[in-house]
């Protein structure tokens, strides 16, 4: 892998074009074949690389265009998963009006996002990701990185009470089989010569910044959690290094992104809180690389990086916000990585955006032209720090 410093990359999600939202539709309703709709897919995953290469990003990605949301494409790829939108989710909350309240605090579309459930037993009927990185090995001669959900998201969203039970009677249960399935993938994606395997797990902040309500939404899923906190980011900690024991050093960098919500355009209405408190284990974990969202306030300081001393990792660093308008200054993402090199090496220190840009296919967060401007900066604002060194 011969990359620059600072090397720039995305965190995975791409907007989708009005024909891909359809193509998805027409696929779902069986109106189009998997055939017919990846023919749709292609063209996109095409345009979305050119914007990447066209920008200067060192490590890209396909946009995710082939999936439905950032989690629940696993249902088609997962033998006896079931994809549910958050309103049919209802069916299995006891406090009914409670839940509801939340979708309405959090901006949530219940009736337009979907969430994964087991019903069975799960194995991988298919690979999640691995035919996206061999169609975009095919058209492209830099790094690829892949995107793909983390155990503990999971097993937080697809464990539900009343339809998983009868097989997994645990959630722990299904964490089993789910660590599985993760590591048959990240094994055929290593082979395949992925550059960078990210799993994401945004919910390891929703453990620490929303203990009030153990079982409220985050992401569109993740409804069963303990109260205790610690116990949760022990148990995270625990699927995620089981997921990657002996994955590393094999050529292929794995890393985990953490953020706290990416579903709306609406600061407000997303999770704020530093990352102080899943610090001690994130050093826990074995990873090559932390992927972490620092260019919205909510996330608090870079200091709190601090905390990582002594741990062999490298950073993702979110430097451009993909749920706001403004373009960010290359400026001021040099004055950012500059802070941040205070606390990480700056041969370790990656440059992307804080989250996707099209997380959800039915909510992007910016425009492709807006998404664009915004990795343009960023290489920019690499090219002036390799300007410095």
């Amino acid at each position: 892998m011969n990359l620059p410093k600072f090397p720039t990359t995305v965190v995975g999600s791409w907007p989708r074009k009005r024909k891909v939202l359809r193509g998805l539709r027409d696929k779902r309703e069986g109106r189009i074949t998997e055939e017919q709709f990846n023919e749709i897919a292609n063209q996109s995953v095409l345009e979305c690389l050119k914007y990447q290469e066209d920008a200067g990003i060192d490590i890209v990605s396909d946009g995710e265009q082939r999936r439905d949301n950032f989690i629940s494409f696993v249902a088609e790829k997962i033998e006896n998963v079931k994809m549910l939108t958050v309103s049919e989710l209802l069916d299995y909350v006891e406090d009914k009006a409670s839940f509801e309240e939340i979708l309405g605090t959090l901006d949530v579309p219940a009736f337009s996002l979907t969430n994964p459930a087991a019903v069975g037993k799960i194995k991988r009927r298919h690979p999640l990701a691995v035919d996206e990185l061999h169609f975009l090995k095919q058209h492209t001669s830099k790094p690829i990185k892949v995107a793909i959900p983390g155990p503990y998201l999971l097993s937080r969203s697809m464990w539900i009470e009343g339809l998983s039970q009868e097989v997994y009677p645990t959630r722990e249960d299904l964490a089993v089989d789910i660590v599985q399935v993760l590591r048959e993938e990240i094994e055929e994606l290593i082979a395949e010569g992925a550059c960078f395997i990210q799993m994401d797990e945004p919910v390891l902040t929703e453990i620490v910044f929303t203990q009030k309500n153990a079982n409220r939404t985050f992401m569109c899923g993740a409804l069963t959690a303990k109260a205790d906190a610690e116990e949760e980011l022990k148990f995270a900690t625990s699927l995620i290094n089981q997921v990657t024991e002996g994955m590393r050093g094999r050529g292929t960098k794995i890393g985990v992104h953490v953020c706290r919500g990416n579903w709306s355009t609406d600061e407000t209405t997303l999770l704020h809180g530093p990352y102080d408190p899943v610090m001690p284990y994130f050093k826990q974990m074995d990873i090559d690389q932390l992927i972490l969202e620092f260019a919205t306030p909510r996330a608090g300081e870079l200091n709190t990086l601090a905390q990582l001393a002594g741990k062999d990792v490298e950073l993702g660093l979110g430097v451009v916000n993909p749920r706001i308008q403004q373009i960010e200054t290359p400026e001021d993402i040099v004055a950012r990585v500059t802070e941040a090199s205070k606390y990480i090496p700056a041969e370790k220190i990656f440059l992307n955006p804080d989250c996707g840009f099209g997380t959800f296919a039915q909510r992007p967060m910016n425009s492709e032209e807006k998404a664009f401007e915004k990795l343009k900066i960023l290489v920019e604002a690499a090219n002036l720090l390799r300007g410095k060194e």
